[in-house]
């Protein structure tokens, strides 16, 4: 399956069934912690589960405009690409990530028994139970789990820029 075919399915299959409740945060690094479930290839029936978390960082030089770094995507082990390719990918599609650092960081990966409803029921009643208004609960195809979870980033991107624009104009209207 090429890197087109599995952006396709991702966008198709991705659901977001828990969300942070807060947007990002404007002036300051933001840590996006993240539960992954997909079916599993290798173990039909049982579902594999990702913990981790994405930090949108502000980068330490000033960007070109519409040039995102990604880390920790492993984009050259499971999709045969790089950084730039899907930067270019991503931009030709008409999707736009800002310009800061994306660090993808997993903390764990596992295979649950039992099946993607089962596992995604538990673990979102466990985050329900816990109150967790932080951490994302997502869906989404296991070969293409990358592009679910940046789906996801880009989905609290987009929930924060108005806050974010009113923000950044108070800033500069304070300042001046």
């Amino acid at each position: 399956m090429d890197i087109e075919e599995k952006w396709e399915r991702a966008l198709e299959k991705t659901e977001i069934l828990h969300s942070r409740l807060r947007g990002l945060l404007t002036f300051e690094a933001t840590d996006l912690p993240y539960v992954f479930l997909g079916e599993s290839v290798v173990n039909v029936g049982d579902t594999i589960v990702r913990k981790g978390k994405i930090v949108v960082d502000k980068p330490l030089l000033v960007l070109p405009p519409h040039y995102p770094q990604f880390e920790g995507f492993d984009f050259e082990e499971n999709l045969k690409s790089n950084g730039d390719k899907i930067r270019t990918f991503l931009l030709l599609r008409g999707l736009s990530f800002h310009s800061l650092k994306y660090t993808n960081e997993i903390s764990s990966l596992e295979i649950q028994e039992g099946s993607l409803e089962k596992a995604s029921k538990k673990i979102k009643l466990d985050l329900e139970c816990k109150e967790d208004v932080h951490t994302g609960l997502i869906l989404g195809p296991e070969d293409c789990w990358q592009f679910s979870i940046m789906i996801y980033t880009g989905s609290l991107m987009s929930k924060s820029a108005p806050e974010d624009i009113k923000k950044i104009l108070e800033k500069f209207k304070n300042k001046g």
